[in-house]
């Protein structure tokens, strides 16, 4: 296209020095290489300077470009190897730091051609509307994707979760098994895998189960009336306080923060260190219709939740009984 302009200016540039009448019309490539050929005959010497200037203007067009290129290309490399040392220094998530210098780069890329092409003295006006139009068409077509794909920069960017982290989200809960830029995979504890797109997931409510290296747990326990209830709660107590997984007040918060590496856990930034572990609480929670109820709660490191309710569920059914605190259930006396 430019060395067809070229031509229809070198015509018009025979045609003055030929002292031709004719008109030429710059759109017209037939034309002017119609012009030129009639030149080359009448004036063959003038053509050939005409010819070398042309033709010298022309390259050193496309001289300045291959080096505005050449330029362009090492300061995208460089812009690009510095963006991966900026996210190693700053741990990003590989994911997120592999999109941005991705995006980055062939922004870059497409803003050089450009430029590549405008000093060729091609018009680029046409080129820019061009992809603009197809941006446009694009995202249209693909609404729904680039809401998921700015939903997945949010996940990455703010970390509400990570990959392992056990959540609650849109209705599923499960263990988060990879987190990529469109959609989540949760594993759910009867072993099925469903995919979450990030765009609903970054809009709704997020459960992290894991987001804390400590957790309180919580029991109730029923018991039949008649009980001594200091008794009661002293045995409950007894219980709790025998299982090893169950953290106490005098806990070294030092060496426990050390132990749980508390640099792993994402929303370490709300209210994150307990500068003590709460003592193991019992207390009488309600007066019901056919029995009481104590409420039990203790702390206990995230991963040994569920392990430490279920063990302890276990252990009040087997020892209260024992120790002479029978439960209470719907029964009918029936005296003769």
């Amino acid at each position: 296209m430019l060395f067809l302009d070229d031509l229809q200016n070198m015509a018009l540039a025979t045609a003055e020095l030929a002292q031709e009448k004719q008109p030429l019309t710059p759109d017209s490539v037939r034309q002017g290489a119609r012009q030129m050929v009639e030149f080359a005959k009448a004036d063959p010497h003038g053509f050939w300077e005409v010819f070398k200037d042309t033709m010298i203007s022309f390259g050193l067009k496309v001289l300045a470009a291959l080096v505005i290129f050449l330029i362009g290309i090492w300061i995208i490399r460089s812009v690009q190897a510095g963006m991966k040392r900026m996210f190693t220094r700053r741990n990003t998530e590989p994911t997120i730091a592999s999109f941005v210098t991705s995006f980055t780069t062939i922004s870059l890329t497409i803003l050089l051609v450009v430029i590549s092409i405008s000093t060729l003295g091609v018009d680029t006006t046409s080129l820019a509307a061009l992809l603009a139009a197809g941006g446009l068409a694009i995202g249209m077509a693909l609404s729904g994707t680039v809401q998921n794909f700015a939903g997945g920069i949010m996940l990455l960017a703010f970390k509400p979760f990570k990959a392992g982290d056990f959540i609650e989200a849109q209705g599923t809960t499960g263990k988060v098994v990879e987190v990529n830029i469109t959609a989540t995979k949760i594993l759910t504890p009867d072993n099925r895998v469903v995919i979450l797109p990030n765009g609903a997931l970054s809009n709704g409510t997020i459960h992290n189960f894991n987001g804390r290296p400590l957790r309180r747990v919580e029991w109730t326990v029923s018991v039949e009336y008649g009980v001594d209830a200091e008794k009661c709660k002293e045995a409950i107590l007894d219980i709790v306080n025998a299982e090893e997984r169950v953290l106490q007040a005098d806990t070294d918060m030092k060496t426990l923060y050390k132990e749980l590496n508390v640099k792993a856990y994402q929303l370490s930034t709300v209210n994150y260190r307990m500068d003590a572990i709460p003592a193991p609480f019992v207390a009488l929670k309600s007066l019901n219709a056919s029995d009481i109820t104590f409420v039990v709660r203790a702390w206990v490191r995230a991963s040994d939740y569920w392990d430490v309710f279920f063990a302890l569920n276990e252990q009040f059914y087997t020892e209260l009984p024992k120790r002479g605190f029978g439960f209470a259930y719907p029964h009918v006396v029936v005296k003769k």
